[in-house]
């Protein structure tokens, strides 16, 4: 772990750190990996955003605090994001189980300032534990590729990804914020619970009367009101929640498409397949051989 993308946090007791940097501008890229299993902390709060990518982490006890969202206690870390925003405070602990393989990415904040298309401003852009979305791990994964590069037009390649990267963010915050030019429609702190309730329930059946309630409306007015806000009514955007899930998912080789399908909630592989494939065009394993 790094503080500022630039000196190594403190880190009790030492351990064998491999690391890798590269800076472009308005963004630098730090790979690391730490093959010690002691336990460790860090806390840190950073001037530039941060998004946390971690490719391999589990861990057999710990707790991770982002200031503004419940701590976590999750263990497998494996393939999950996480984005915490300039001056936003980051800490925790871990007892690994394995080798921790992360890339983390210190990103200046004039670069996610304002997104033309939906007027975003900076300080709009909320904070994220240990999310998936499969379109930042492709970014991710080309940036990675891209530290120690002795290719001429490799910096130009990953500026060009930077930018990527940074609307790819400002969307990803757009499914949870207040969508503006609507008339009408839930409140943002209504919009905030329900999306992070159905973020932490995504394989669960929700009834329309229990997001009702925590928007603290009846049924018929929350499912007109959501509609308005997000565009879709809110079985279709949670099966559509579901299948991002999945896609993150599929991205792991070592996850059988069955235990995906459980994993958001679907009882079987052949209704998994079928929902998959009218979201996306695409079977699970046509999805998964693209990836490859």
């Amino acid at each position: 772990m790094t503080t500022s993308g630039r000196e190594p946090a403190v880190l009790s007791p030492p351990r064998t750190l491999e690391l890798k940097a590269a800076d472009w501008r308005g963004l630098r890229a730090v790979a690391i990996k730490l093959s010690s299993r002691q336990p460790l902390e860090f806390n840190l709060i950073e001037q530039s955003h941060l998004l946390v990518a971690l490719e391999h982490a589990r861990r057999y006890d710990g707790e991770t605090m982002v200031e503004g969202l419940p701590k976590s206690t999750r263990r497998d870390l494996t393939h999950k994001l996480t984005f915490i925003p300039a001056g936003c405070a980051f800490s925790g602990w871990m007892k690994p189980l394995e080798s921790l393989q992360a890339t983390l990415f210190y990103i200046d904040p004039s670069l996610l300032m304002v997104d033309a298309g939906r007027g975003a401003a900076t300080n709009e852009i909320r904070p994220r534990l240990f999310f998936d979305d499969d379109g930042i791990w492709q970014t991710v994964l080309k940036l990675k590729a891209q530290i120690g590069s002795a290719d001429a037009g490799g910096g130009l390649y990953a500026e060009a990804l930077g930018a990527v990267l940074a609307h790819e963010i400002i969307r990803l915050d757009a499914g949870a914020a207040v969508l503006p030019g609507r008339r009408g429609g839930l409140a943002g702190w209504q919009q905030r619970r329900i999306v992070e309730f159905i973020e932490e329930h995504l394989a669960d059946d929700l009834p329309l009367a229990a997001l009702a309630s925590l928007a603290q409306l009846s049924p018929y007015h929350f499912a007109r009101e959501f509609k308005r806000s997000f565009g879709v009514p809110p079985h279709r955007y949670h099966s559509n929640r579901r299948i991002e899930r999945a896609r993150a998912l599929l991205a792991n080789p070592k996850a059988s498409v069955a235990e995906v399908a459980l994993e958001v909630g679907f009882s079987g592989s052949s209704a998994f397949a079928a929902t998959f494939r009218r979201a996306t065009g695409q079977t699970p394993t046509d999805y998964r051989r693209g990836l490859a």
